[in-house]
């Protein structure tokens, strides 16, 4: 019996695009989900149904050609599923800090010294993407350190590394609202990162 593969779909999302204006437009958020992240969908999707003929047919060859689609459509679309993780409403509590009790928290203030630092460091390395690219704030699940991961195109952390947030620095994320000027993007994004769900992540 041939087992059946259910098929990737766009994540139900917990806030209208609306929700994230002014910082991130509706029309800008609409194209990035409705388009650009369908596109991963749609190819990830794709490249698993090619593998699957491929391997019944025993085309070893085809399997391994089928290998960087599958990374780079699967990466493109787990990434932007934890990107819209990581972003909320300021109307509920989009932006607002952890609370001090929570171990993530405590994590950013014994290793940064405060979030300020924490979010400088991230938007340098936002800033210091050529091209295409993700950063990451990550927990260490060897040490339970943070640490901020930078990749480029679709990369996904190393699997010690457990993401807690995820900051597009693809031009699709910005372009259509903040042109060229990718920095005011990086420093207006805080306004709505979701801190309350990257702490359940760290504690998770």
């Amino acid at each position: 019996m041939t087992a059946v593969r259910t098929k990737v779909s766009l994540p139900e999302l917990k806030y209208k695009f609306t929700d994230l204006e002014p910082f991130i437009s509706a029309d800008l958020n609409t194209l990035h989900y409705t388009k650009h992240h369908q596109t991963y969908v749609n190819g990830i999707n794709q490249a698993l149904e090619q593998h699957a003929t491929a391997q019944a047919a025993g085309d070893l060859i085809k399997c391994v050609e089928l290998q960087q689609n599958i990374k780079f459509h699967g990466g493109g679309y787990e990434n932007h599923c934890l990107y819209w993780e990581s972003l909320a409403p300021q109307a509920v509590g989009g932006g607002k800090l952890p609370d001090e009790s929570s171990g993530l928290y405590k994590a950013v203030i014994s290793q940064y010294g405060s979030f300020d630092n924490l979010i400088k460091l991230a938007n340098k390395a936002l800033a210091g993407i050529q091209g295409s690219g993700w950063v990451f704030i990550c927990k260490n699940l060897n040490n339970g350190a943070l640490e901020i991961i930078s990749v480029y195109n679709h990369e996904r952390p190393s699997a010690h590394l457990r993401p807690l947030l995820a900051l597009d620095a693809w031009e699709h994320a910005y372009y259509l609202q903040y042109k060229n000027v990718k920095v005011e993007f990086f420093s207006a994004i805080w306004n709505i990162i979701n801190w309350a769900e990257a702490a359940k992540k760290f504690d998770a």
